[in-house]
């Protein structure tokens, strides 16, 4: 039932009770006054008067008494009419009062507010709306302190290798070797690439990527790219292969952020992968996804694989599957978020699938141009 119609149902039960009211005591009243008037006026003068007369006579006496009645029985029914009222609000308005209770504790920063949602009508949808807002602003809120912390431990290695190098140098009272210099400027390196992938993080969070949109051939793109990581693959012991059904497969794509994320998910699935093992990618030119169409790229690799509860936080910033490895491998953590961003961007998405032990595939779609079905 909506707020308008329990409204009206209230505000009818109202009137019925004010009515049932005003029977009631015009009831009992007139059953009291015809008493009165038996006691005071039937009388044997009464009785001996003309029906007109006494007609006359009894209407005289029951307006008199009605009259003094009248103010009383409209304060008793407008009495009544403001209880009930003041019943009915304070019921229509107990959903209202919980949900500024809870909006006031979040305003002073306490997020851990819930309302129980008891009613389908618009408070409910109002009231689910705000628990909801308040889940996503808990989830932004721990989002917030897990990046902040996980900048603060990468910034922190570096600078620290950095500081201890130096202090050495510094109590040794020798010249700096140019290996000690060469340690140091790859960390300065690291520095950057860091706070560099947290800009372009930030800016694809916010929406506001700049993208250089072009017509490119996924194909002649993808071979490239294979050439380029095929000799780090081999150094691994790995095999790179590539297919395509159909030549060339157009997408309209910033030519460099799509060459970084295809760069991010090869160079993952080389690091994870064991020597003598597999790394395939496949394009397809004409994928059907909720009535729109896509051109799909997959890397599927024989890797170490991902467990399953780790694949929905596979693209949140520093998510590490395993932390030793990914800090051996010398990544920064955000690979992945930003290769998610970059494809949402294009107005894509990735779809991940994987079995430990077995090996995973990334589906990279990115809308296909359709003059090239025409």
């Amino acid at each position: 039932m909506t707020v308008r119609q329990k409204i009206f149902a209230y505000m009818g039960l109202l009137v019925l009770i004010i009515g049932i009211t005003h029977s009631l005591i015009n009831q009992f009243y007139m059953n009291f006054l015809f008493d009165q008037f038996h006691k005071d006026k039937i009388n044997e003068a009464y009785l001996n008067a003309a029906p007109d007369e006494q007609i006359e006579i009894m209407k005289t006496y029951m307006m008199g008494k009605m009259k003094l009645i009248g103010f009383g029985k409209g304060i008793f029914i407008v009495a009544i009419g403001l209880f009930f009222s003041l019943w009915i609000s304070g019921v229509l308005t107990l959903p209202l009062r919980k949900l500024v209770v809870a909006i006031e504790r979040v305003a002073q920063g306490d997020l851990d507010v819930n309302v129980p949602v008891q009613t389908r009508d618009e408070y409910g949808k109002v009231i689910q709306t705000f628990n909801d807002m308040t889940l996503r602003l808990r989830e932004a809120e721990d989002a917030r302190r897990r990046l902040v912390a996980d900048v603060a431990h990468e910034l922190r290695t570096p600078l620290s290798i950095m500081q201890l190098k130096l202090e050495n140098a510094q109590q040794d009272g020798h010249d700096i070797p140019p290996e000690m210099l060469l340690r140091l400027h790859d960390e300065v390196i690291r520095l950057s690439l860091l706070v560099e992938d947290l800009h372009v993080l930030s800016l694809a969070e916010a929406g506001r990527l700049s993208l250089d949109r072009q017509m490119l051939d996924l194909t002649a793109r993808l071979e490239q790219i294979v050439e380029d990581v095929m000799h780090e693959a081999e150094e691994f012991g790995l095999e790179v292969q590539l297919s395509s059904r159909t030549r060339p497969v157009m997408v309209l794509a910033d030519v460099r952020r799509i060459t970084q994320v295809f760069i991010n998910l090869l160079t993952n699935a080389i690091r994870y992968t064991p020597g003598g093992g597999t790394i395939s990618v496949e394009i397809e030119d004409q994928v059907v996804v909720s009535d729109a169409v896509f051109a799909s790229v997959s890397i599927a690799d024989t890797g170490i694989g991902i467990p399953a509860e780790d694949l929905a936080h596979l693209f949140d910033r520093f998510y590490r599957v395993e932390e030793a490895r990914s800090r051996h491998s010398g990544g920064t953590g955000l690979g992945l978020s930003i290769t998610h961003h970059f494809v949402k961007a294009h107005g894509g998405f990735i779809r991940v699938a994987s079995q430990p032990g077995t090996g995973t595939t990334f589906t990279v779609y990115l809308p296909a141009n359709r003059n090239d079905f025409s």
